[in-house]
Parts: C-alpha cells; sequence; structure tokens
C-alpha cells in the first residue's frame, strides 16, 4: 500500500503536475529567486550607504569651516552616495558663478540644488528593481491561483474520467493545485515585506541626505564667498 504522505511530498507533486501546473510553478520559482537576490543586494546596498550617510552627517556636523569639510571630503573620494552627494557640492562650490553679482543666498541655492539632483540620481540608482518586488508581491498570489484554478479543473476531468470521488483520486490533484497557491504566496509575502522596508529605508535616507545638503550647503556657500 503506498504511504499517502510519501505520495504527496513537493517533488512528486511537482513531477506529476499538469504541464501548466509545471510551467506556474517553475515561473514563481524562478521569480522568487530573483527577488531574494534582489532583497539581499539591497540589503547590502541601503546598510552601507545609512552608514555612510551618518558618517557623513558626523562630520559635516564637526567642521567649523569649509576647509574642513571640503579637506575631509576631497581626501576620502568615496563612491557612496552621500559621498558622491557631497563631491557634486563641493564641484559646483568651485565653479565659476552663472551671474557676476551673485549673492551668499543664490550661491547656496546653486550648490544645494547640485547637491539635490546628485542625490535624485543615487536615489533612482539605489531604486533600481525595487519595481520588480511590487509587481512580483501583487501579480504572485494570482498566478498561483490560475495554477491553482486549472490544476482543480484538470482534477475534476481526472474525476469524470475514473467515475470515482474517492479522497485517494481527489487528492493528489486538489494538493498539486493547492501547491500552486502556497508558491505564490512564498513568493509574493517576503517580495511585499521586503518592498515596504525598502521604501521607508530609502525616505529615511533621502530625509538624512536632505539635512545633509543644508548643512554642507551653508558652509561651502560661505567659504566661497569668503573667497
Amino acid at each position: 500500500m503506498n504511504d499517502p504522505v510519501a505520495s504527496l511530498n513537493i517533488v512528486k507533486l511537482f513531477l506529476n503536475a499538469d504541464p501548466v501546473v509545471k510551467g506556474v510553478l517553475l515561473l514563481l520559482l524562478a521569480c522568487s529567486v530573483w527577488s531574494w537576490a534582489v532583497i539581499i543586494d539591497k540589503l547590502w546596498r541601503l546598510k552601507a550607504a545609512s552608514r555612510s550617510a551618518r558618517e557623513h552627517e558626523a562630520r559635516a556636523a564637526a567642521a567649523s569651516s569649509p576647509q574642513d569639510l571640503a579637506a575631509t571630503e576631497v581626501r576620502r573620494q568615496t563612491a557612496d552616495p552621500a559621498g558622491l552627494v557631497l563631491l557634486a557640492g563641493l564641484s559646483e562650490s568651485t565653479a565659476q558663478p552663472r551671474l557676476p553679482a551673485e549673492t551668499v543666498g543664490e550661491r547656496r541655492e546653486r550648490i544645494e540644488r547640485a547637491m539635490r539632483l546628485a542625490l535624485n540620481a543615487e536615489l533612482r540608482r539605489l531604486e533600481v528593481r525595487l519595481p520588480f518586488l511590487a509587481t512580483l508581491g501583487s501579480a504572485a498570489p494570482f498566478i498561483g491561483l490560475f495554477g491553482t484554478v486549472w490544476g482543480i479543473m484538470r482534477s475534476f476531468e481526472g474525476i469524470a474520467a475514473a467515475n470515482n470521488t474517492s479522497l485517494a483520486v481527489v487528492a493528489p490533484g486538489i494538493a498539486e493545485a493547492l501547491f500552486a497557491t502556497a508558491m505564490g504566496l512564498a513568493a509574493a509575502i517576503p517580495a511585499v515585506v521586503a518592498y515596504n522596508k525598502f521604501t521607508v529605508d530609502l525616505g529615511r535616507f533621502a530625509g538624512r541626505m536632505q539635512g545633509l545638503i543644508g548643512r554642507s550647503g551653508g558652509l561651502l556657500a560661505r567659504g566661497s564667498a569668503e573667497a
């Protein structure tokens, strides 16, 4: 007599599944693997960006003159998002003004505008592949549901052909169908949780960078005026 538990293991469910259900399961598996790759990459990048932003904040807060800030950033020359934003401000502070009689306020606005543009570019770079997580989180349950509906339809066809409604006949097909739903949820739940977390983290990073831009912009504009 066949062991019912063994007959319903995941490998056998997949091997015995309808080709359409197999396609759904493979698609969800591929999407899940890719989403975890995106999640791990974003965790590392956002953690590094947040750490570098805190370090630059501390240096900007400790700087008593624009020369202190400029010397620190030029010496570091890091490729982290916060460092690139500050380097954009430093570059703009040494550029020739567009107006011959530029006021300190206009100079500060010009420097901060350059840093904000650099920040927007860095945020777009950090947001790459996040829409995939949002799409997967919303679409995966419905993809799994499609596999479930298709599998149940095939099970009903098998019941009609066998003219037998016993649990032994129905259970494998129903389990195969529900497995597609489980796969859809397994792909969607981590994607939704990660997307929400990364959205919050990006918002916090952007807010921290806005404060850093204001502090650094004031220092750099004052240095340009004194020069």
